[in-house]
């Protein structure tokens, strides 16, 4: 029944997906202010589409900061990649380059704001990550990076990229780490167990912190949903 329920969600918003990306060259005529919310309306399907077919559902715990902050957040599946948008106020977020290359996506993806990030964490790759991490502080938006680097299973606890300390320096904003459980649905890849996905805000960490208790704190912090 499992197998069946996640071929029928992936069918479906696959499926009425289309529509929505086609279009985004549509909206991003009109700029950010209109792209931020018409990206959540494919937020909020998702969210229709995990709930109906998958019998998954987010349960979210903690206080949204007032101000611009820099979200750190854990990645088991792309569920959070989608649900944690709208949850945060859409935020700007550190994406993959590779993801910029897709047809319609990369361009709606620019328009949003996303902060491209290169895997071979050169050093001309994290002054770039730098200098679009200004571009949205000066805009006063917050940012989500996904520090481990790419999805990992329910259960490891991959060390942090070297990026996310130039991206903390850079910011100078207080972190909120993001701890969450989407991996132990099997929502990263193969058949989906209905349950709850938490998503958990933890304590703001200030900034100006040295590298290495930065880095030690989150690290933790992101993990702390994450038992076998």
């Amino acid at each position: 029944m499992n197998a069946l329920r996640s071929w029928l969600f992936r069918l479906v918003f696959y499926a009425g997906s289309v529509p929505i990306v086609l279009v985004v060259p549509i909206v991003a005529l009109f700029g950010q202010r209109a792209m931020v919310p018409y990206a959540h309306v494919w937020s909020y399907y998702h969210r229709w589409a995990a709930a109906t077919f998958l019998g998954v559902r987010t349960r979210f715990e903690g206080v949204l900061p007032e101000g611009p902050v820099l979200y750190a957040a854990k990645h088991e599946a792309m569920y959070e990649t989608v649900e944690l948008q709208p949850l945060l106020r859409g935020p700007a977020v550190v994406l993959k380059r590779e993801l910029w290359n897709i047809p319609f996506w990369g361009w709606a993806t620019r328009v949003y704001g996303g902060i491209p990030v290169d895997r071979d964490a050169s050093a001309a790759a994290l002054r770039q990550l730098v200098h679009d991490a200004k571009v949205a502080r000066e805009a006063r938006r917050s940012v989500v990076v996904y520090p481990e680097g790419t999805r990992v299973p329910h259960g490891e606890r991959p060390p942090l990229r070297s990026g996310f300390a130039g991206l903390y320096k850079a910011l100078g904003y207080p972190v909120v780490p993001i701890a969450l459980d989407s991996g132990r649905l099997g929502l990263r890849r193969g058949t989906v167990t209905p349950g709850e996905v938490t998503i958990r805000l933890g304590e703001p960490i200030p900034p100006g912190l040295p590298r290495r208790e930065i880095e030690a704190r989150v690290h933790a912090a992101i993990n702390a949903l994450n038992a076998g």
